[in-house]
Formats: structure tokens, C-alpha cells, sequence
């Protein structure tokens, strides 16, 4: 089956290619929301969109969408997509994989004369990203209901963020409720931005949910003194303390969880008075956590709350606490199925990463399809998948979608 894809490599490379060359001029691939550069991607996929045929419009969360009207009303929406936006000097495929298999996709069941019962829609998520504005998943959040009223006050280059989401098309005053009826279901290919599936060989991974993020912020308070003068002995030395559970968190993250995804990284580290000739007093560190299971990270949250350091103060504070989100395991099955039908191998994964899904799901059954990514290389400039990989998680796709239409008929 390899071999006799009905979707098109070509069309798929062609695609990435051409939103490949939308970029901010030697800083590749930067193409950022809220900025010229991120309209002109737009433009480029609305122009897309309507040459497959497919009906564009923009909702008030500034989600960029094409549908494909189904033969029977009110049976409900079949979504995928992803986001065009990139981070800074990178993102080749990191969404935009996602966004050009939906394009191929609706493509490839025209030319197969294939007419779905449910509504098709392709969308481009505004803001995946962090955005300038510091915040991220902004058009996915706003078309789940669920992004917070004051995020339209935030900031960024004299502008806010409600007029921001305006100019791309969005209507501000409109959100505040789901913006889309539930989902018959919503499907996302995406990049696994690691490297268990290249390592394995295996064609694609099957998400069965989208990790719980925790952070958690140390403060270490000792006390500054002198360091040529101090002895060794009579120090309350916080960056010493500090280290020490550096090690302890990468520790504690590594320990076995019988396959469960777990990681913690110490991302942010500050000191005070960070001065070659002062013993530090002050070191605020921040852990980043993330979790398959919510009762792994239960057990890490009272792990940090009880660590001690001894000469040194510590204060221990969760600042963010988002529980994992489980996709369906409906329509993984479905997807299984498919992968085994065309012959393409698959392996069932756990997304470390923040996505779109993960707000989707609380409009209808979600689920996601990873590819390989070389190396494990993501948000960066050397960020790469092979087209046929692609093809593959697109062909999967493909199939599901066909199949889901089906049900109840």
C-alpha cells in the first residue's frame, strides 16, 4: 500500500515548500502570528483553500476555515487541521504538516468522487504558538469557549490582543461560548518533534493523550556574604542548595513509571546577586513538568512540596496546574485499523508536547497522528520530515475520515 497512496506526495511537498519560502528574510522558517509575514501565509492558504473548492471564512476566534458541505444536514462537523504560525527561526512542518494534510485530504476524496454525510472543514488554528502576546493556542481555546476574557487586554507592540485577533478577521466580542456545534470528530496530524518513532522505524504514532503540564517554582533563600572571606564551613550558600535539587528533580523525573510518559526540567534559574565575589542568597528556580497520568503527577507535586535543603530556606509554589487530556479511544481504533488496512506501521504514543487537540476535545472525540521527526529536531532551523512520511499519516487520516462518515448510516 505504501506505494499506491491516495493521497499526493507531491501536492503535500509542493504545499510545505511554498509556506516554506513565507518567511521573515534570513530567519528561516519565522513566520509568527499577529505579524506581515504570518498574513501573507494566510493569504497564501485562503487563495489554497478555495482552489480545492473548498468554502473560506474566518470565525471570530480567527481560525482560518474551509468546508466541504456534507450530503445529509446536521450530522455534525468532521474537523482537522493544525496552525500555520510558527516559533522563531523554526517551523518547517511543526503545524503546518498538520494544515496541508487536511488540504490533501479534502483534495483527494474530490478526485476519488468520494461525497461524505458530514460536513468536512479544514482549519488553520490562529496563535498555536506562543504568540507575542505570551500567551498560546488562542484560536483553538476561543473556539472551545474557553479562553480567559482578560487575554483580550494583554499587550504586544501598542497594540491588544483583541485587536489583534480583529485584524486577522476574528470577532472579539463574540467569544466567550463555544464557537463550533460538537464534533462528529476532530483529527490533527503533527510532527512528533522527538525520536521514538525514527529510532523504532515505525510509520506513525498513535496519541492516546496530551500530557498534563505542572509548573512549580522554588525559591531558595540563604545568605550573602563574602566569598574571599566566608569559610566553607559558614556558608548558607542558596546556589549549592539549588544544584543539589536540580539533580534531585532530573532524578526523581527518571525514575521508572512502567512506560508512563514523565519529564521534569528546571527551564528557568535565576540568582541573586549574581556577582563573582558574593555568595549567593537567592535562587528562584522553576520546574517544568509534564505528565501521561495525573496520578504520577499528584505524586511529583507532593515530592517538591516536601524537599528540604539544609542551611537554606526554601518556598515551594505550584504557579499552573493543567491536568492530562485523554484523546478518544473510539476513534483511535478507528485510525489503528486504518493504519493496519494500508499497511503502515504505528505504535500508541504519549504527546509531551501542548496541542490544538487537546482543546477540541472538549468539543467531540479528538485524536491525533504523529510522523517522524529527524533526529527529534523541532522549533528549530533544522526541523525535517520526509514527504512520504507525511503521506503516511495522511493517508491514515484519509481512510479514518471516510470510515467515520460511515458510522450510523
Amino acid at each position: 500500500m505504501k506505494g499506491n497512496l491516495t493521497v499526493s506526495t507531491d501536492r503535500i511537498a509542493a504545499d510545505i515548500a511554498a509556506l516554506a519560502e513565507i518567511t521573515e528574510p534570513e530567519r528561516p522558517w519565522t513566520r509568527r502570528s499577529f505579524t506581515p509575514m504570518f498574513d501573507r501565509g494566510r493569504d497564501w492558504l485562503r487563495d489554497a483553500f478555495a482552489a480545492a473548492g473548498l468554502e473560506v471564512s474566518t470565525d471570530a476566534g480567527g481560525n482560518l476555515i474551509g468546508r466541504r458541505p456534507g450530503a445529509v444536514s446536521g450530522l455534525g462537523t468532521i474537523l482537522i487541521g493544525s496552525h500555520s504560525d510558527t516559533v522563531p527561526d523554526g517551523g518547517r512542518f511543526d503545524g503546518i504538516a498538520g494544515v496541508i494534510t487536511a488540504l490533501e485530504i479534502a483534495r483527494a476524496l474530490d478526485e476519488r468522487g468520494i461525497s461524505l454525510r458530514h460536513d468536512l472543514a479544514v482549519v488553520d488554528f490562529l496563535a498555536e504558538e506562543v504568540s507575542g502576546f505570551g500567551v498560546s493556542c488562542i484560536g483553538s481555546r476561543a473556539m472551545a469557549g474557553v479562553m480567559p476574557p482578560e487575554w483580550l487586554t494583554r499587550q504586544w507592540e501598542g497594540r491588544s490582543l483583541r485587536d489583534a485577533i480583529a485584524a486577522v478577521g476574528g470577532a472579539p466580542a463574540q467569544l466567550g461560548t463555544p464557537l463550533s456545534a460538537p464534533l462528529k470528530a476532530y483529527l490533527e496530524l503533527h510532527i512528533e518533534q522527538g525520536t521514538v518513532l525514527e529510532r523504532a522505524g515505525i510509520d506513525i504514532g498513535l496519541v492516546g493523550a496530551i500530557a498534563g503540564i505542572t509548573r512549580i517554582e522554588i525559591t531558595v533563600t540563604g545568605r550573602p556574604d563574602h566569598a574571599g572571606t566566608t569559610p566553607m564551613d559558614a556558608r548558607a550558600d542558596a546556589l549549592v542548595a539549588a544544584a543539589g535539587l536540580v539533580t534531585a528533580v532530573r532524578d526523581e523525573a527518571s525514575r521508572p513509571r512502567a512506560g508512563r510518559h514523565f519529564t521534569a526540567t528546571v527551564g528557568e534559574f535565576e540568582i541573586a546577586p549574581n556577582a563573582a565575589n558574593v555568595i549567593p542568597g537567592h535562587v528562584r528556580m522553576l520546574i517544568d513538568a509534564r505528565a501521561e497520568q495525573r496520578p504520577d503527577m499528584e505524586a511529583f507535586i507532593a515530592w517538591a512540596q516536601a524537599l528540604k535543603a539544609p542551611g537554606v530556606s526554601l518556598d515551594i509554589r505550584v504557579i499552573s496546574d493543567n491536568p492530562p487530556v485523554p484523546m478518544d479511544p473510539g476513534l483511535l481504533a478507528v485510525l489503528a485499523r486504518a493504519a493496519d488496512d494500508a499497511g503502515i506501521s504505528q505504535r500508541p504514543m504519549t504527546s509531551g508536547a501542548g496541542h490544538d487537540a487537546a482543546y477540541m476535545a472538549r468539543l467531540g472525540p479528538a485524536a491525533m497522528v504523529f510522523v517522524p521527526s529527524k533526529d527529534g529536531r523541532s522549533h528549530t532551523a533544522e526541523e525535517w520530515t520526509e514527504t512520504i512520511e507525511i503521506a503516511l499519516g495522511a493517508e491514515v487520516m484519509a481512510r479514518t475520515v471516510i470510515e467515520i462518515d460511515k458510522e450510523g448510516e
